[in-house]
């Protein structure tokens, strides 16, 4: 498991790089309005620990889902407490979201207090298999606390943004009422302050973003050792992503968490459906899982599609399933160990 070290190496990495760029960001405003930079710092160490404590409640409710009583659903909860105690991981809160869009996801605050939570859709549309090998990935991000790490960074990019739109709606309104210099001196600053603002919404929110995406491929890692069955998860993916591509739902603010971007699976989906005579090759009017298999390599291919990836929470969904086929062939020959967990990520 040496290669877990890069994961927690690039947590680490990622929490100093954007906590950089935010001291900077906030040493230049505090330049320009002339206050006190300790006195933001502990403005934004409060605005993350409040966000720290109440983001479970907020996903909870967001989400609308519904813990689980003991009994209520044997089957997942025997198969999540197999895969925990395996993992040498205490048995997770389980809830279940009332939505049918194939997705799950995990938060909270400490591994000991984390839930999983299902939608209704995964259960209901994909085999005992691929659910399990979803609820090994979901698992996988509670073995690496990975979770947790995203719900502070992602608090940096928060504040820079409220930021932004705050001093530009300002400006905007000292644009109608500025009569002398001082105001329109107040109202040029408050411009700039927006602009860095924007500024380093963006460069921290491409960290936080590939931090997100890497953690997905470690999570898939876990999974397939921990299940010891990769193509349950690849098939998984597979109908998660074209589930979600039908869903009619805004995209919510929490997808980072989920194993299913709805945002990017709508957009590989689209690119593949406009292709699709391209990529139907039985010609039956309908692209099975193997087809979609194929079309979602090729398009992972494209200039454009590594582009687009970089604003995306998630990799895309080929890139999942190769890297699943990579242990996969592995495990057939017989040479894939313990050790070797994290080996192709």
């Amino acid at each position: 498991m040496a290669r877990l070290a890069q994961l927690k190496l690039a947590m680490g990495t990622s929490i100093f790089l954007v906590s950089l760029v935010f001291a900077m960001f906030l040493s230049v405003i505090m330049f320009i309005i002339q206050l006190d930079l300790i006195f933001s710092v502990i403005l934004t160490a409060l605005f993350i620990l409040f966000q720290y404590l109440i983001g479970p409640a907020v996903v909870a409710a967001s989400t609308r889902l519904q813990y689980l009583k003991p009994g209520e659903n044997p089957w997942l909860e025997s198969t999540v407490k197999d895969l925990a105690a395996k993992s040498s991981l205490p048995m997770p809160k389980l809830a279940i979201v009332p939505d049918q869009t194939p997705n799950a996801f995990v938060f909270g605050r400490t591994a000991s207090g984390a839930t999983l939570a299902v939608h209704e859709g995964l259960l209901r549309n994909l085999s005992q298999d691929e659910v399990k090998g979803v609820i090994g990935h979901e698992l996988g991000h509670i073995k690496h606390k990975d979770y947790i790490v995203m719900t502070i960074l992602s608090a940096l990019p928060l504040i820079a943004y409220i930021i932004a739109r705050g001093t530009w709606g300002a400006a905007w309104f000292a644009r109608g009422s500025s009569r002398n210099r001082e105001e329109g001196s107040m109202r040029a600053a408050l411009v700039a302050i927006g602009a860095i603002s924007y500024v380093v919404y963006i460069i921290s929110l491409l960290f936080v973003m590939r931090l997100s995406r890497l953690r997905e491929h470690y999570a898939d890692s876990y999974s397939a050792y921990l299940t010891g069955s990769p193509r349950s998860l690849e098939s998984a993916l597979t109908k998660i992503t074209y589930g979600l591509s039908l869903s009619q739902k805004p995209p919510t603010g929490a997808r980072a968490f989920y194993i299913g971007d709805p945002a990017m699976a709508k957009q590989e989906i689209a690119e593949i459906m406009d292709k699709k005579q391209e990529y139907d090759l039985d010609h039956d009017g309908v692209l099975d899982e193997h087809e979609l298999e194929l079309a979602m390599e090729k398009e992972a291919k494209s200039t454009w599609a590594r582009m687009n990836t970089w604003f995306s929470t998630h990799p895309p969904t080929f890139r999942r399933i190769m890297l699943l086929h990579e242990i996969e062939s592995e495990m057939t020959s017989g040479q894939y160990t313990s050790d070797r967990i994290y080996a192709h990520v």
